[in-house]
């Protein structure tokens, strides 16, 4: 597609599947190195990295888990060790629990405690462990949810409360890594056809009522919110930073 990342190392956790995965094709594609993280699936996690390769570039999938915090530490210096140093964190790896009401008696709090640390403690670990050794000039992306802005549903309290704790977080390191012109932002999605669009509605075909809250009236292409990413990944970008950015259709305007 273009070079204008080639040179660079980029990491996206997550990135062995959905909107991860095209993330890693997309920053490969304009010519950055891409390390994946991933939990499970290696087999998954293979078949990405080997698209990546063919576009000409170095590619790594590295098992972490994003509930282990102390894994963060070990999954930066894999990374580091590796390609020699890191310039892009696409934090991106994140769970969905399906919702209920916060007053609902059959509450799985336990299952919901577990998403505020994949969703918030997670990415925290890893960009606190990505700070000290990030190369000067570099970019921080934090995949938020519009759900962070606007709580779409009933039932979405404690997601679209980790996810607006990430809108918080990402300013305030936005601000500590600014004199290096490491840039800071957070990309806001809306719907996807992807596993987790299925965790909380029940399919990637979105139904009609939902569709009708769209000014434009479809759900996203994992390639679009890529791209933004992208976009902020790059040169074009360097005086964005501290910025919350919907990619959403119109979604809660």
């Amino acid at each position: 597609m273009s070079d204008e990342l080639r040179g660079k190392v980029a990491l996206v956790t997550g990135g062995s599947r959905g909107l991860g995965a095209a993330i890693a094709q997309s920053l490969a594609a304009r010519g950055a190195d891409v390390a994946i993280s991933y939990v499970a699936s290696a087999d998954k996690a293979e078949q990405v990295v080997a698209k990546l390769e063919a576009e000409g570039v170095r590619a790594a999938a590295f098992r972490s888990d994003q509930s282990d915090h102390a894994a963060a530490k070990a999954l930066i210096g894999e990374v580091v060790s590796r390609f020699g140093k890191l310039d892009i964190l696409v934090n991106n790896a994140a769970i969905v629990v399906s919702g209920k009401k916060i007053d609902d008696p059959d509450l799985d709090t336990a299952a919901l405690d577990r998403m505020w640390q994949v969703n918030v403690m997670g990415p925290v670990a890893t960009t606190r462990a990505a700070a000290p050794v990030m190369s000067d000039g570099g970019r921080i992306i934090f995949i938020g949810s519009l759900n962070g802005s606007h709580a779409l549903f009933p039932g979405v309290a404690d997601y679209a409360g980790s996810k607006a704790a990430l809108n918080g977080y990402a300013r305030g390191v936005a601000r500590d890594l600014g004199s290096r012109s490491i840039t800071v932002n957070v990309v806001q999605p809306g719907a996807m056809p992807t596993d987790m669009m299925v965790d909380a509605l029940g399919s990637t075909e979105a139904p009609d009522a939902f569709l009708d809250m769209h000014p434009v009236r479809r759900i996203a292409h994992v390639d679009e919110v890529a791209a933004l990413v992208c976009y902020l990944a790059g040169a074009d970008a360097g005086y964005i930073t501290g910025g919350t950015h919907d990619i959403a259709g119109g979604l809660g305007i």
